[in-house]
């Protein structure tokens, strides 16, 4: 008889340890379970978006399954270490953003991935890629009248640069406490850049303008590719210090690839290690979304914000392009003003397809790649200068 009782204890422990049965416990009880389950379903959407749609998979499908993970009940895998009890997987992991190693990483695989060349051969691109960071500024003044302290505000307001790492990075040493939100938000619209851009583009210009082809750049000599980087990398920190770890990063990153003699440190950095760090840094940010911290009211204004400065940067892209298209008598395609968000390389190739539909005979990519990679320095020089301010 004892023998049934504690097997019967056993199996109803087994039962109360489950996530099923803590769903249906905590349903209606504080923890509120729905809260769970809505970010379950956000999470598979996300998935489906990734897989079904290819919406950069690469970047929502570590995002995605980390988020699930995260919300799936008593998964523990984001759990602190309490006494002699381990922590999470996640929770380790994820001392890589903590610590501020993940973005910088990032940002040097980023660089062996960039060319630089469009950037030389029009350095003109580098007002497009200034003017598109206005989003970065309007969401930055929106969140402080929304109520968030300037650091919230500087954290938020790096998500109008579409630049996932530099957002990280930025709110890790500003607003910890925002970090699941804010990170969330940037990535997702990275990943969304080829739905929210198009109609902006269309909207703010002529199919004429559209239509325009430019002339070929002219060659970049790998003098000028060498020094580029050394150049950006001495007079950026000189001026702004605390750019350090992403601008030293991406520079070095660029140039052990234009150098010609670390061809193993840049087929390194730009493929194993680049998608090591890619997978880590995604799923301990999706990580971060728990319910608890994420289906809050201010987790709603910073989506809200994200996407308004998103699509502001965007706009003032394309209107600056406008303006120098007439500048130049109609020479320069204002769509390229579109890519000087810093989502590389896609919103360049988005510029490329946009154009292209207009004019089969067009190809704007590598012209529209000069205010792109102008728009990862800006966004970069922009977290500097918040960093500066509020740190």
């Amino acid at each position: 008889m004892e023998f049934w009782s504690r097997l019967g204890d056993a199996l109803l422990g087994f039962v109360q340890d489950t996530g099923i049965y803590w769903i249906f416990d905590k349903f209606t009880a504080e923890e509120q379970a729905w809260r769970n389950i809505i970010m379950i379903v956000v999470a598979l959407t996300l998935m489906y978006l990734a897989i079904k749609k290819e919406y950069e998979p690469l970047l929502l499908l570590p995002i995605s399954f980390g988020m699930l993970l995260v919300n799936l009940p008593l998964s523990g895998v984001m759990n602190e270490p309490v006494g002699d009890q381990i922590g999470g997987l996640l929770h380790y992991l994820y001392q890589g953003d903590e610590l501020g190693i993940f973005p910088p990483l990032i940002f040097m695989g980023v660089g062996v991935m960039t060319d630089f060349g469009p950037l030389l051969a029009n350095p003109k691109s580098f007002l497009l890629g200034a003017a598109a960071q206005f989003g970065i500024f309007f969401a930055f003044f929106g969140a402080l009248i929304l109520g968030f302290t300037p650091e919230q505000a500087a954290s938020i307001g790096i998500i109008g640069g579409a630049d996932g790492p530099t957002a990280i990075f930025t709110t890790i040493q500003l607003a910890k406490e925002l970090l699941g939100p804010i990170a969330v938000a940037a990535y997702s619209y990275m990943s969304l850049v080829p739905i929210i851009q198009p109609p902006i583009m269309k909207a703010l210009t002529s199919k004429e303008e559209r239509m325009i082809k430019m002339e070929q750049l002219r060659p970049v000599s790998q003098l000028e590719k060498i020094l580029f980087p050394i150049v950006v990398t001495i007079v950026v920190i000189l001026i702004l210090p605390s750019t350090a770890p992403l601008i030293g990063m991406l520079m070095f990153g660029n140039l052990i690839k234009v150098s010609g003699v670390t061809e193993k440190l840049a087929d390194t950095a730009s493929n194993a290690l680049m998608y090591i760090v890619t997978i880590f840094l995604g799923i301990t940010v999706g990580a971060t979304a728990s319910a608890e911290k994420f289906l809050t009211v201010d987790t709603l204004k910073i989506l809200a914000l994200g996407l308004v400065a998103f699509a502001i940067g965007t706009a003032t892209g394309v209107i600056f392009g406008k303006i120098m298209c007439k500048l130049s008598g109609g020479k320069i395609n204002p769509l390229i003003g579109a890519a000087g968000v810093s989502a590389v390389p896609m919103a360049a190739r988005v510029v490329q397809k946009v154009g292209q539909k207009e004019n089969p005979t067009n190809f704007l990519l590598m012209h529209a790649m000069g205010p792109n990679v102008a728009g990862v320095i800006g966004s970069a020089v922009a977290a500097g200068v918040f960093l500066t301010l509020y740190k």
